[in-house]
């Protein structure tokens, strides 16, 4: 077994050498309390860094048990680990180090949510954190003894104020473990108290500015306090922190029940805002956030309009029926759909892989999707106009389908009709207004038509067609590149997830395109649908890890740089993907 002395020698050898030398240095290092593995050497100081791993066993980590014997709270130490890992980084000394990305150390680490990553492992004998580095050069030259005490001395440092237990800021570890358990025990009794999200009192939902995931200061911010008539308590495994100080096991809040949920208000009174932390509910957020206790039911889709969107035989026809030119909607095919079709295409697709949460904001949807008044029936006669609009689906999608609604409404009161509950943001505090606007559709009656003639029609299975992904361009057997958090190239193809608002995260982008030449390569035949794909690779996920995604893992290439997604986003990206080919099956 090589040691770090081997590596400081190895490094003097090839100092003042041409870069391709470095390729000397991958191999696996011993010392007395760590092992440094070398798994992949960039091929020159522009290219991508050079990745490294690095391990201590749990004699010398000494990281207590209970913080990782569970999936969630392992999940969580990882997360919390990644961070600690990024703060020392940062705390280095910066030092040019040559031309490129010369000197570069980096973890992959996240923002406001907690994710399962790749960046760290934790197995019952080690924990491990997985680097990039940019190895120094001087033009094409090695800088030798810069690379020494990056890889030798640096990195060493590095670890000891990460991952030993005695450097840790333990008070704060174990914070964010419990915090993670108790997130993840609320939103798993979600449904057994017939909620689809909660809102805790006492949470920050405004952020500091509309590019910014931070909380907004708390002189700025007003505290989240829910109406009596709503509100639900939830019992929590882990204790936490009153702002009085006490600590407490239950946690109070709003509870949104399953059904149709209206949210309306006055412009700039809080209504997007509430929505925009309840779609983002579905991951536990840092402790601190503000919206830590803001819980949504794991498989939640935000819906909305996406002109220009890629829709591959989806059965649009409960929505969309007898379109000019005699158009299909059973089997409905376009590049190129409108608002109201790519809605009425994407409501289908959540429902198709078992989604039971809906979340829709007026402001992105398309109108004449969300409604037609009776003024508009009047003048545009129902055989000439080939939408259904939501309006008059909404009820038998929960009925029929148990799809929950939660809709933020500023100008259509039609609605009211069919809502369970209707909740009224008055400056950033919920109102219940449900019995107000029940009487009030009471006593002014709508004069429009319901529009519905048949029942929306039974779900059909799609099945991918596995040689429509084809990840190869050019020379490059595989090509996938992500160049921000809602673009992804897969081989000559841009998918474009602007709209796909609930990944959140670079890597979960990341991890989404190689998911889906996963699927490919392992799940995609003549008979296996959409929806038993991603269950499939839900359990290939859980069973496995993330590290699976890598087509290079086997070969000693260890990823560092993914982050868990959704199956309901890899599911939003094979479907536009352009390339995709879909059968159905009735």
């Amino acid at each position: 077994m090589k040691t770090l002395g081997d590596l400081q020698h190895a490094l003097k050898r090839i100092d003042g050498r041409g870069y391709k030398a470095y390729k000397e240095i991958v191999g696996v290092y011993d010392c007395e309390w760590l092992t440094l593995c070398v798994d992949h050497v960039q091929g020159d100081p522009f290219a991508a860094p050079t990745k490294i791993r690095v391990r201590v066993n749990h004699s010398i980590s000494r990281l207590p048990a209970e913080l990782w014997t569970t999936r969630v709270r392992c999940v969580a130490l990882r997360d919390f680990l990644a961070r600690t890992v990024h703060g020392a980084i940062q705390a280095l000394p910066q030092r040019p180090r040559g031309i490129g990305k010369s000197g570069l150390i980096s973890i992959d680490v996240g923002g406001q949510e907690i994710l399962e990553r790749s960046a760290v492992v934790i197995t019952e004998s080690w924990v491990e954190a997985r680097m990039e580095v940019g190895l120094p050069a001087s033009g094409r030259t090695i800088l030798g003894k810069h690379a020494e005490a990056m890889l030798c001395q640096e990195i060493p440092r590095i670890i000891q104020m990460s991952l030993l237990w005695s450097q840790l800021p333990q008070t704060m570890c174990r914070e964010h473990v419990d915090y993670a358990e108790n997130y993840y025990s609320i939103q798993e009794s979600l449904a057994a108290h017939g909620l689809v999200a909660f809102v805790a009192d006492g949470s920050i939902l405004p952020r500091k500015s509309g590019n910014s995931a931070q909380p907004l200061s708390l002189e700025h911010a007003t505290p989240w306090q829910s109406p009596d008539s709503l509100h639900v308590t939830f019992e929590l495994p882990n204790p936490v922190k009153t702002q009085s100080g006490d600590m407490t096991r239950s946690m109070r809040g709003l509870g949104i029940p399953c059904g149709i949920t209206l949210i309306v208000g006055g412009g700039y009174h809080g209504k997007s805002t509430l929505l925009q932390a309840i779609q983002h509910g579905v991951y536990p957020h840092v402790p601190g956030d503000g919206r830590e206790y803001v819980v949504t039911s794991s498989d939640a889709v935000k819906i909305r309009a996406e002109d220009g969107r890629r829709v591959g035989h989806v059965d649009i026809s409960g929505f969309i029926r007898h379109l000019p030119q005699r158009l299909e909607t059973s089997c409905f095919l376009t590049d190129n759909a409108s608002g109201s079709t790519s809605q009425a295409a994407s409501i289908v697709e959540a429902l198709e892989i078992g989604s039971r949460v809906m979340l829709l904001d007026e402001d992105t949807s398309a109108t004449n999707f969300l409604v037609r008044d009776a003024r508009m029936q009047a003048l545009v006669k129902k055989r000439d106009e080939p939408i259904t609009p939501f309006l008059d689906r909404v009820q038998e999608l929960f009925q029929d389908f148990g799809m929950s609604t939660v809709l933020v409404l500023g100008g259509c009161g039609d609605y009211f009709d069919v809502a369970d509950f209707v909740i009224s943001m008055r400056e950033f505090h919920p109102v219940d207004v449900t019995h107000e606007a029940k009487e009030i559709a009471r006593t002014h009656p709508s004069l429009r038509q319901r529009e519905t003639s048949t029942a929306f029609p039974t779900l059909c299975a799609r099945i991918p067609h596995a040689e429509s992904l084809e990840a190869s361009y050019g020379r490059k057997a595989l090509k996938i590149t992500v160049r921000a958090v809602d673009e992804i190239i897969y081989g000559g193809e841009v998918i474009n997830l602007e709209a796909v608002e609930q990944l959140i995260d670079v890597s979960q982008t990341r991890a989404v395109g190689y998911a889906l030449y996963l699927m490919k390569q392992r799940f995609m035949n003549i008979q296996t649908s959409l929806r038993e794909i991603v269950s499939a690779l839900e359990s290939v996920f859980d069973q496995e890890g993330i590290d699976v995604l890598s087509p290079f893992f086997q070969s000693g290439i260890y990823p560092g740089n993914f982050a868990r997604p959704r199956v309901q986003e890899i599911a939003a990206a094979l479907n536009r993907l352009r390339t995709t080919r879909f059968y159905q099956v009735r």
